[in-house]
């Protein structure tokens, strides 16, 4: 199963967990069950229409899905899973 790093700010709609194991062949599957086992953080990682929210960048074994295969992108039984919001604000 792939282990997936839950960040700090959304740990709190994961029962404090900093990781979860998910099973799932491409990490849309992936992503999915960890949403079922974790409703709360459903709203925080897809928007209204299933698709990621733009502001959470998703990385697989260190690469960036973006630049690959997105959602499709495959998975190995020791896949890790790295969830990282997008932050913003400070001063100009």
């Amino acid at each position: 199963m792939a282990i997936v790093r839950i960040p700090t700010p959304l740990r709190q709609y994961a029962d404090g967990a900093r990781t979860d194991s998910v099973g799932g062949r491409t990490l849309g599957e992936a992503l999915e069950e960890l949403t079922r086992h974790w409703p709360g953080l459903r709203p925080r990682v897809f928007d209204g229409s299933g698709q990621v929210h733009p502001f959470v960048n998703l990385f697989v074994d260190g690469e960036d899905v973006r630049l690959g295969r997105g959602l499709l992108t495959p998975l190995r039984a020791d896949s890790e899973i790295a969830m990282i919001p997008a932050m913003a604000g400070g001063s100009p």
